[in-house]
């Protein structure tokens, strides 16, 4: 017998992972958004995947563009985090008016101080369920030397790292 969605939701969300704000900027315009499904694929070429639920804007968004940046984000943002994940209800392009915001090879926002970036382009996408799965070589990576990284464990955030069990 199948487990129920909620059920499954639940024991999901006993598995801690990085909080990332993942962005774009392209043909479609500029993007972001907060997610925590990334994981690394392969390194060589160096390609990490993103998962994104169909039916949010950036799903469009990224696929129009082709290019993303995966900003995986530390203790000190999480305020990042809930603007980037629409807690605020601000406009798309205010959201950037939260942190400090470059580029690299592909031109997606690259945040400053995020603990790293990955600058990618998007290589191939695969459709499961109520996601995509989008494939990304990675073009640039930025690290920001921080000793502390941020997770979201039990839909709370905790800080890991060096200073963060003191």
């Amino acid at each position: 017998m199948p487990i129920q969605r909620q059920e499954y939701r639940d024991a999901m969300a006993q598995l801690g992972a990085a909080v990332n704000v993942i962005t774009s900027a392209g043909t479609a315009g500029r993007y972001g958004m907060t997610a925590s499904a990334v994981f690394s694929v392969t390194d060589d070429p160096p390609t990490l995947a993103v998962c994104v639920n169909r039916s949010s804007q950036s799903n469009a968004v990224f696929k129009a563009n082709g290019v993303l940046c995966v900003n995986t984000l530390g203790s000190t943002q999480q305020e990042i985090s809930g603007v980037f994940a629409g807690a605020t209800k601000c406009a798309v392009d205010d959201r950037f008016k939260v942190g400090h915001w470059t580029s690299r090879a592909t031109g997606a926002p690259v945040l400053e101080g995020a603990v790293v970036s990955f600058d990618c382009r998007i290589t191939d996408t695969l459709e499961k369920g109520t996601h995509t799965i989008f494939f990304c070589e990675v073009e640039a990576v930025v690290q920001s030397g921080a000793d502390e990284g941020l997770i979201y464990f039990r839909r709370n955030y905790h800080s890991i790292g060096d200073d963060a069990a003191a």
